[in-house]
């Protein structure tokens, strides 16, 4: 035992104490706006399909679909991994693993649309889709048969369609409580936001419907579109895009990018209109940083190249749309927009090969970090964070199973979701 250092200050508690309570409206409002990630499942795409073509068979049939493409154009590990240009030890998981899912679960999250994908219908044709599509998806969670998330898209807060807009969310909000209840994957989407004011009026209407069937005030939330220049940067120079966070008074879960609409908002020619384009990417950067610590999800847009047509021209889509997935995921993006049933096969080939050519690495540093042993990198809590989530995200999509995962780590899902979501003075200290 070496020499006992003399411990010495100069401070009264009392100081403390004065700054402690001085901080305290600034430690309230970090809790309110920056509660952290929520630590559900994020799904790693949203299907939109027209109101109209939404049928009691959507997700099976986008899977029958998506395979028959990979029958058709891919039909082994090999010819996959040939288009993608896959490493010869993920061909095959990777391959499985896709057709596997496919089989499984084809559709994360589905989105019956009333907006831009749905066809000009009088009122009563849009009343008779909502309540069918509310009936739909009643009996698909019934049967267990239904997309983890499913929801609808409605028309904006914009005049010439506001009215419309409520009124579809009002018949298919009422024909799922008639049908049983509100299931726990609904996901609302509120497109073409331009003022914080919009996303209030949207936060009033379901304060309304929710007080109007007795539901548990705060029970339904919503997904903010992010298609126009205005909920990027307001007149006044703002970011708005943090503005209609705080307006959703906690009801947000998610900020959704349009690539079509924002893209011709700013004057990008058709040609150009892509995910990948400049003006995408300062977007996307914004909402990343304004949802940051919110709880708030991002999710990336689509593209519009489709993979039909003969085997050369459906392999051109398929490397487009695996290569933007990826891009995707590497800057944190880990949800898009798939547009087509033949888009599944490379979604689900660009995240899975994504969570397993990291999943070694990844394995080893948390397990290293868990039991605090050494190794070639330093990582602190933060990492941990980062780490872990990644394996969770994994675990969630398929791509990894929790049995090769806690070989590697020596951890269970728990202790994941433990990692994964640390207590705001661990990341304040892991900053210092």
């Amino acid at each position: 035992m070496g020499q006992q250092e003399k411990v010495a200050t100069s401070l009264a508690g009392a100081v403390g104490e004065e700054i402690s309570a001085s901080l305290a409206p600034v430690d309230a409002e970090l809790e309110r706006r920056y509660p952290g990630d929520p630590g559900t499942r994020q799904p790693v795409h949203t299907v939109y399909v027209p109101g109209d073509a939404y049928a009691a068979d959507t997700v099976p049939s986008w899977g029958d679909r998506a395979l028959a493409a990979l029958d058709e154009h891919a039909p082994d590990a090999a010819s996959l991994a040939a288009v993608l240009g896959l490493a010869d030890d993920l061909a095959e998981p990777v391959y499985a693993r896709v057709r596997a899912k496919l089989e499984r679960e084809p559709i994360e999250d589905l989105r019956i649309d009333f907006e831009d994908g749905y066809g000009g219908c009088t009122d009563a044709e849009e009343d008779e889709a909502a309540a069918r599509a509310a009936r739909l998806t009643a009996e698909a969670y019934e049967r267990g048969t239904a997309a983890p998330y499913t929801g609808i898209r409605m028309k904006c807060m914009e005049a010439p369609v506001r009215a419309r807009g409520i009124r579809t969310l009002d018949v298919f909000l009422s024909g799922l409580v008639e049908a049983g209840g509100l299931p726990d994957g609904l996901v609302l989407t509120l497109p073409k936001v331009t003022y914080p004011e919009q996303v209030t009026a949207m936060v009033r209407l379901l304060e309304a419907f929710e007080k109007a069937r007795g539901l548990e005030a705060g029970r339904i939330g919503f997904e903010i579109q992010i298609e126009t220049s205005q909920s990027i940067l307001a007149a006044d120079g703002t970011a708005t895009v943090a503005r209609l966070i705080q307006a959703a008074e906690g009801r947000a879960t998610g900020l959704h990018y349009g690539t079509f609409d924002y893209s011709a908002c700013l004057g990008v020619s058709a040609a150009h209109q892509a995910s990948d384009h400049p003006a995408a990417d300062h977007a996307k950067a914004v909402m990343q940083v304004a949802a940051a610590g919110t709880g708030v999800r991002v999710s990336d847009g689509s593209t519009n190249v489709l993979p039909v047509g003969p085997t050369p021209k459906v392999h051109d889509a398929w490397r487009l749309h695996y290569g933007l997935t990826r891009r995707a995921l590497a800057r944190a993006y880990y949800q898009g927009w798939d547009m087509h049933p033949g888009h599944l096969p490379t979604r689900y080939a660009a995240v899975f090969a994504f969570y397993r050519e990291g999943f070694e690495q990844a394995a080893a540093r948390l397990a290293r970090y868990a039991n605090r042993t050494g190794g070639d990198v330093m990582d602190e809590p933060a990492t941990a964070k980062a780490l872990s989530g990644y394996l969770l995200r994994g675990l969630d999509c398929g791509a990894l199973d929790i049995g090769e995962v806690a070989r590697l780590t020596g951890l269970t899902r728990a202790d994941l979701e433990s990692f994964s979501a640390p207590r705001r003075g661990d990341l304040t200290a892991s900053a210092q």
